[in-house]
C-alpha cells in the first residue's frame, strides 16, 4: 500500500523520516473515572468512541488535545493485553502511536533487519497502520508506526496540525470540530521509564531511531511536534510511561486547569496525576515560548 510519496518540504535521512507523536493510549480499570478526569481537569471533549476495540475485550475513548490525541482503553473481558498490563503495573501507560511518512517502507525495513515484528496491521486508500510487539522495545509501550497518504484534501498530513486521523473513522467534520475547540492545547512531551535495571536510556533512544526512524535527540526522540524521553530503570518500579506533558495557551486556561486538579485532589508535587501518571502543564506564551510549567 506505499507509494512512497512524500510530503513536500519533508526531506528524508537515511532511516529516518519525519514522525509526528500523534496519539498515546493509556489503559484504566475504571473508564469513566478515567474520562471524567481528563475531560473536567484538563478542559477537553472526547472525540470518538471506537465500538471497534470490542472484538478485543476493550472499550475506549479519544480525547482531543489540539490535533493530537489520549486513548484511553478498559477491558471488560479476560484474557486482553490491556487486562494483563493492569495486573501487573496498573493504570498507566499502553501504547505509542506515530505517524511517519511511510509506514509501509519502514515496516520492510523493520522486518528486512528482523527488528520487530507486526502483531495488527490495517491498510486503506487513506492510510496505513501497523502494531509491533513489544517484546524486545525498551520503554514498556506497545509501538504503533502509521501513515496517511497525501491527497488533494489532505495535502500535508504529518505538519497540518488537524489533519485527519484514521483512529477517529470517518466523520472528519466531526472529530477535527472537537479538535479545533481545544486549540489551546498541544501535546509536547512524554517520558519512559526503562526497565529495572536497565540504565541506558542513549541506547533506548537509539534503538527508536533505527527500528522506527525517528530523529534521535541526546538520549531521547525529537518528533515533529513533541519529544519522548527516556529514564533509567529502578529497582521496584516497572517499566513503562511515566509522564506526559501539555502545553497550555492563556494564563487562565492554565490557572483553570491547577484549579481544578486541586478541587479534585490530583496535585503531586509540581504534577498533576491522573490515570496512573504524571501529567505536567506548560504555558506557552505567543511571544516567548513556554514560560512556566504545572
Amino acid at each position: 500500500m506505499s507509494d512512497s510519496k512524500i510530503e513536500p518540504g519533508l526531506p528524508l535521512a537515511p532511516n529516518v523520516a519525519p514522525t509526528r507523536l500523534r496519539q498515546i493510549a493509556l489503559v484504566a480499570k475504571d473508564l469513566k473515572k478515567a474520562e471524567q478526569q481528563l475531560t473536567h481537569v484538563i478542559g477537553t471533549e472526547v472525540i470518538y468512541v471506537d465500538p471497534g476495540v470490542e472484538q478485543w475485550g476493550l472499550k475506549n475513548i479519544l480525547v482531543a488535545i489540539g490535533g493530537d490525541v489520549v486513548e484511553v482503553v478498559s477491558p471488560f473481558k479476560d484474557g486482553t493485553t490491556a487486562g494483563r498490563l493492569l495486573s501487573k503495573r496498573g493504570d498507566g501507560g499502553y501504547m505509542i502511536i506515530m505517524q511517519t511518512v511511510d509506514a509501509t517502507k519502514q515496516r520492510n525495513y523493520i522486518e528486512s533487519k528482523g527488528l520487530s515484528k507486526v502483531i495488527w496491521s490495517h491498510e486503506s486508500n487513506q492510510s496505513v497502520a501497523y502494531q509491533y510487539h513489544p517484546r524486545g522495545i525498551q520503554g514498556g509501550m506497545m509501538p504503533e508506526l502509521d501513515s496517511h497518504f497525501p491527497s488533494k484534501e489532505n495535502p500535508t498530513p504529518i505538519t497540518s496540525r488537524f489533519s485527519p486521523w484514521h483512529a477517529c473513522r470517518n466523520d472528519y467534520a466531526s472529530y477535527s470540530a472537537g479538535m479545533k475547540r481545544t486549540s489551546d492545547l498541544s501535546l509536547v512531551g512524554a517520558v519512559c521509564r526503562l526497565a529495572p535495571g536497565d540504565i541506558d536510556t542513549d541506547a533506548a533512544a537509539a534503538q527508536w531511531e533505527h527500528t522506527f526512524g525517528i530523529a534521535k535527540s541526546r538520549d531521547g526522540l525529537a518528533f515533529t511536534n513533541a519529544r519522548l524521553d527516556f529514564i533509567r530503570g529502578i529497582p521496584g518500579s516497572p517499566e513503562g510511561l511515566v509522564s506526559v506533558t501539555i502545553a497550555v495557551k492563556g494564563k487562565d486556561r492554565f490557572d483553570a486547569i491547577l484549579e481544578r486538579a486541586s478541587k479534585e485532589g490530583l496535585c503531586g508535587d509540581g504534577w498533576i496525576n491522573m490515570v496512573g501518571i504524571r501529567w505536567y502543564f506548560v504555558l506557552e506564551d505567543d511571544n516567548a515560548g513556554s514560560q512556566s510549567r504545572l
